[in-house]
């Protein structure tokens, strides 16, 4: 890579730097929006990212469980490896064995300057090899996507998968800011399907989306807001289970993809 790119976007940028890379690729210092967007753009391409970030940063980006879960499937295939220090003082850097990128970032767009100095680039090399190999790797608790989809479809069938897919890609991120997070998708998406409780939060636990307890909580405030309903379905031994459904005529006559759409209008 010997020209500086230009106004770019952070999608197009980073999917020069890995594409140009000879198999080294280290990001340095990114912002929330550089490392979120990393990720998107390492699951659609060969290669492998190292990435030193401040602590911050990263956890703030790994809250959202949309990035995060993807982020777990490229650590498990080995890349993706996340570090983090508290002693970054740069601009973000994209360091490969042969060039040294600075991101410079406006308002709408990022430029990469470039320098294939070869002193220069070993240095640089150097400094942040060393401190990667002194920081901390960042312990990610989110499970991988891939796992997720296999189990949830394993536990409730292809169609609930499906709607579990189509219910996350029509979401910007998955935080709950706005009331919906992975919970509250996957209890909409059990309810959809008139699947049980038990069943739907004993594959959030079994898999680490979240414990039995967040999903009998999140149940409950979506029953309190009128989104889904339960009802009792008997069993031979021990207290019956609840069968979930969509309460509002709404989310019943929605689409997958315009479900989540339809109950953030709908929570308070």
């Amino acid at each position: 890579m010997t020209d500086n790119l230009l106004d770019q976007s952070r999608e197009d940028l980073l999917s020069r730097a890995i594409e140009t890379a000879d198999g080294e690729l280290m990001l340095v210092s990114p912002s929330e929006e550089t490392l979120a967007h990393l990720v998107d753009v390492l699951a659609d391409h060969e290669g492998r990212v190292d990435v030193l970030a401040e602590p911050a940063t990263v956890k703030t980006v790994m809250d959202d469980f949309i990035v995060a879960s993807n982020a777990a499937d490229l650590i498990a295939s080995d890349r993706l490896s996340l570090r983090t220090s508290d002693a970054l003082a740069t601009n973000p850097l994209l360091i490969s064995s042969l060039s040294v990128m600075t991101l410079v970032t406006t308002d709408t767009s990022v430029s990469g300057l470039v320098s294939e100095d070869e002193s220069f680039v070993d240095d640089v090399r150097s400094e942040y090899r060393d401190q990667w190999a002194a920081a901390e790797e960042y312990s990610l608790r989110t499970p991988p996507r891939t796992e997720v989809d296999e189990e949830l479809a394993e536990s409730l069938g292809e169609d609930a998968e499906r709607d579990f897919q189509a219910m996350l890609g029509s979401l910007e991120t998955a935080r709950g800011d706005d009331g919906i997070d992975e919970v509250t998708a996957s209890l909409l998406v059990a309810a959809k399907n008139e699947a049980l409780l038990y069943d739907i939060s004993k594959w959030g636990e079994d898999t680490g989306v979240a414990s039995k307890a967040t999903f009998s909580r999140t149940k409950t405030k979506l029953e309190e807001e009128g989104l889904i309903e339960t009802e009792k379905v008997p069993i031979e031994v021990g207290r019956p289970r609840l069968r979930l459904t969509l309460a509002d005529e709404r989310l019943q006559s929605a689409d997958s993809d315009q479900i989540v759409t339809a109950a953030q209008s709908l929570l308070t």
